[in-house]
């Protein structure tokens, strides 16, 4: 029987999962494009943008123009986590009626339960957002915890609060799946 979920909140942050061997996703390559190599030079940190960030010379990496376009998209991602709470605790006051209907209630309970998870996940972002920007200001952003390897700009605009370089990620993955936590 096919799983259903009661409203468009709902759907919108259900995902199924798939279970599947641990296979290491290809390694591939960021492709830079040549047009933009040298424009970080005359363009303002708020006007940067991935593309031009990703096109930046290897000897380039992490210097003062990256880690100020680090920290605004950090900034940035912690000003719309806030925005969003703000939102849910809106959200939830509004939906404190007395429904009648169990079903209409488990519903809205479901809803909640769910909207409250998201928020709990965004809170412990919230904490890495905080430790990345501090490190940032530390000036040990950019560079693996374990190996002290670059993690790699392509990375970091996917995951901006990685600490660990792609192989690195990769064994820690791999240890957690045979060991456990």
């Amino acid at each position: 029987m096919a799983q259903s979920v009661a409203s468009t909140a709902a759907k919108s942050s259900f995902t199924q999962i798939v279970s599947t061997a641990l296979v290491p996703p290809p390694h591939v390559a960021v492709k830079k494009d040549p047009k933009l190599a040298n424009n970080w030079k005359t363009k303002k940190v708020e006007e940067l943008v991935d593309a031009e960030v990703i096109a930046m010379p290897d000897s380039e990496y992490m210097n003062e123009k990256q880690m100020a376009f680090f920290r605004l998209k950090l900034i940035e991602l912690k000003r719309g986590i806030l925005e969003n709470a703000g939102e849910t605790t809106e959200h939830l006051r509004e939906d404190t009626v007395v429904v009648p209907d169990p079903a209409d209630r488990a519903t809205i309970e479901e809803e909640h339960a769910l909207e409250l998870r998201t928020r709990d996940r965004e809170r412990k972002l919230l904490k890495k957002i905080e430790q990345s920007i501090q490190r940032i200001d530390a000036g040990d952003y950019g560079y693996c915890d374990e190996t002290g390897e670059p993690i790699g700009v392509g990375r970091l605009l996917a995951r901006p609060t990685a600490t660990l370089s792609l192989e690195a990620q990769q064994r820690r993955e791999l240890k957690q799946k045979m060991f456990g936590d």
